[in-house]
């Protein structure tokens, strides 16, 4: 099969050539392995703990096992081998002139960040490799990827036996991933709070409610998603607080990485059932917040996102700040542009911001200082 090249190659490259190991984080199914294989095939070896036989070598001699692989090496899912963060230490240590030695994998942020923070820290350059962004996907199947998702391999498929691959995304994940994670409990329960999720993304993330809804703790509730957040199925948007004060609403949004999965969790199957459906606009909204946070993830900016609502209702659905200025984002899913969709924007703000609404109409030339863009303009 014909290989997408990836954003993130270019900041790939820069990191090996500085940095004496590299971690790529993503979710399953983000083309980790695929990037790594196609772009260092001549240059690397690969090796995955998602091989049962591997993960055996290295418990019963780790010591030998990586003196089997002491440079240039790919370990893929480290996450499930933690004691290796040492032993790699160990090899840089001694070895500190040689760039790009190591390459680690994971689909979990819990184990690798932990080895990474308590053993590699100052040695290593850690990138995020999310499903495909805008530029990535054919045109042909743009429309059909805002609410389909973007994970490669339904992509490169065309969304062939899009539910039956969700469907079999989230047992891997719940029967791997999340009991490898943590001891949940009642995953049936932890399942539900996945749908509850879906089906208020965009929303301002209430932990009090979803309690309520699933007869558990707050405590329970936070720390489910916190393993949301770690394995890449949902992300957190804070409210931008600076000059604000006391004005503005506290609480997160939640979002979805990909919002295929938001879909399948929802029922949603169709276009028309997302078109005409009550989802149509918090999807709209998590499809374009989810393609921002890819570019600047994948092109490693160091921008930070945020929103704002203040207790009058008055709201900007993105702020993208670049510390010098600010883009402020309002996202609309209709496709006929009123004036009333920009009336918040300049409230918010200075001298130097950029202001954008972000719809599925025509673009115009700037009014009040704000560019009206169709959401295709903006993400090309």
């Amino acid at each position: 099969m014909h290989y997408q090249h990836r954003v993130a190659e270019t900041k790939l490259r820069e990191y090996l050539d500085f940095f004496s190991v590299v971690g790529v984080t993503g979710p399953r199914q983000s083309g980790k392995s695929t990037l790594l294989l196609n772009m260092l095939k001549d240059e690397y070896t690969y090796v995955t703990f998602d091989d049962s036989r591997i993960l055996a070598l290295f418990h019963h001699d780790p010591q030998q096992f990586i003196s089997m692989y002491p440079n240039k090496i790919i370990f893929d899912e480290v996450q499930k081998a933690p004691e290796i963060f040492d032993l790699i230490k160990i090899a840089v240590d001694n070895d500190r002139d040689t760039r790009g030695k190591f390459i680690l994998t994971g689909s979990s942020q819990f184990g690798f960040i932990r080895g990474v923070s308590e053993s590699l820290a100052g040695r290593i350059g850690l990138l995020s490799l999310l499903p495909y962004q805008y530029s990535e996907i054919k045109s042909a199947l743009h429309q059909e990827s805002i609410y389909k998702g973007s994970y490669p391999e339904l992509v490169n498929k065309h969304y062939q036996l899009f539910q039956d691959w969700f469907s079999a995304y989230i047992n891997t994940y719940l029967n791997n991933d999340v009991r490898a994670i943590s001891n949940i409990g009642d995953m049936r329960d932890f399942q539900r709070l996945m749908s509850l999720l879906a089906a208020n993304t965009s929303q301002q993330l209430n932990m009090s409610t979803y309690a309520n809804d699933l007869g558990v703790d707050v405590k329970t509730i936070k720390h489910w998603i916190s393993i949301l957040q770690a394995s890449y199925i949902i992300f957190l948007i804070p409210p931008y607080h600076k000059n604000y004060g006391k004005r503005i609403v506290k609480r997160p949004k939640v979002y979805f990485h990909d919002t295929g999965l938001v879909s399948y969790l929802t029922g949603i199957e169709s276009h028309k059932q997302y078109a005409q459906g009550p989802l149509a606009g918090p999807i709209f909204e998590n499809y374009i917040v989810s393609e921002v946070l890819k570019r600047e993830w994948h092109l490693k900016t160091n921008a930070e996102l945020y929103y704002l609502r203040t207790s009058h209702g008055q709201e900007v659905d993105l702020i993208i700040d670049r510390k010098q200025y600010k883009e402020c984002l309002e996202i609309k899913s209709s496709a006929t542009f009123h004036p009333k969709m920009i009336q918040h924007l300049d409230v918010f703000m200075e001298k130097e911001d950029k202001a954008y609404l972000i719809y599925q109409g025509d673009s115009y030339p700037p009014m009040q200082d704000v560019a009206v863009l169709n959401y295709e303009a903006y993400l090309s």
